[in-house]
């Protein structure tokens, strides 16, 4: 049951950190004006999901070592 518990941790810390990379990576708010683009994100939520997924990740690594 541990194992299951542990593997399903590191999914879940995986799949946060790389939803969070890519919310930093790609922009929200895409305008092009003619010659210019502009371009606005807000990485607040990315940020933190990130910070998540780092804490179970490490979490699920030292589950049930003693």
């Amino acid at each position: 049951m541990d194992k299951i518990i542990k593997m399903l941790l590191a999914v879940v810390g995986v799949i946060l950190i790389v939803y969070g990379v890519y919310r930093v990576v790609v922009p929200e708010v895409s305008v092009d004006i003619g010659i210019t683009e502009f371009n606005s994100q807000d990485n607040k939520n990315a940020y933190i999901s990130l910070g998540v997924g780092f804490v179970v990740l490490i979490i699920s690594l030292f589950m049930n070592k003693k």
